[in-house]
């Protein structure tokens, strides 16, 4: 149950309101950044709010319980704003929002609607809706240990144990598919995670969707247009199957999958006359 300051609640309550929704948003770095869908700048908590992004909220799904409340703001992409540099980038992944109701003539008097983390952005041309989770997202979240026939960690974390060492290229061209043909580049980097160390996508990660010899493809382009000369590192890359982890990176005593594992067709079949029914999965 909300609780609601009493001198909003009486302006509440007089039938003539004068209210805006803002929207603090706080970033992974801890940078904090204020939209209103007001036509003033207001100041809550001590942030500007800023009205030139042209935010607006959806509707506002909550439950009683540990369901958790969803929402959405859309909003436009303006230079001085949020641009869709910063949506390709990732900064606002992961982070924080609090909307609050606040009265536009005295923003002291507010009241927290909503309280969760930006799960997933969408973006047009001209605009972007982002999905709002509440808090009780995270305990609907899977934790654990998954059973399948892949490894379930990641390539050169703790429980994979690989050392990796990222080879250093430099971009020579670009095809006119998107491809990237770089020089120095040594061993697979298929499925690999390359990270930008100088152009216009400085510190920039993306994974790599397939390596041919000096040729690179990327699941999605970068956020700024690659030229000649950028520099980058790349690791290589793992489909997590126990013949890759043996084979390439020798490390098949550390392999987190279960390749042996029955799949769906074996669960799902029945004997058939005439079939050698041994109980062996083949």
């Amino acid at each position: 149950m909300k609780s609601i300051p009493a001198t909003l609640q009486t302006k509440l309550d007089s039938g003539v309101t004068t209210l805006a929704r803002c929207w603090t948003v706080t970033l992974k770095d801890g940078t904090r950044r204020g939209f209103t869908d007001h036509d003033r700048a207001l100041y809550l908590n001590g942030i500007l709010h800023n009205p030139q992004s042209g935010v607006s909220a959806g509707a506002l799904e909550s439950a009683g319980g540990l369901a958790p409340d969803n929402s959405d703001i859309i909003g436009a992409l303006t230079s001085d704003a949020i641009t869709e540099s910063d949506l390709e980038r990732g900064l606002y992944d992961g982070a924080e929002v609090d909307l609050s109701l606040a009265d536009w003539t005295d923003p002291a008097d507010h009241v927290l609607l909503f309280r969760g983390t930006i799960a997933e952005t969408t973006r047009g041309p001209l605009a972007f809706t982002a999905e709002l989770r509440s808090m009780a997202a995270k305990l609907d979240q899977p934790t654990g240990r998954a059973f399948l026939g892949q490894c379930d960690a990641e390539l050169g974390d703790a429980r994979c144990g690989v050392t990796l060492t990222p080879a250093r290229a430099a971009v020579t061209a670009i095809t006119p598919t998107g491809e990237i043909t770089a020089s120095g580049l040594t061993g697979n980097h298929a499925r690999g995670l390359l990270t930008w160390l100088a152009g216009a996508n400085t510190g920039t990660a993306q994974p790599v969707k397939d390596h041919t010899d000096k040729t690179l493809s990327l699941w999605s382009p970068p956020p700024d247009p690659i030229v000649p000369g950028d520099t980058f590192t790349v690791t290589q890359g793992c489909d997590k199957t126990l013949p890759t982890c043996r084979d390439r990176f020798a490390n098949a005593i550390n392999f987190r999958g279960f390749p042996h594992i029955p799949g769906d067709d074996f669960a799902a079949s029945y004997p058939n006359r005439g079939e050698g029914n041994d109980g062996r999965a083949d």
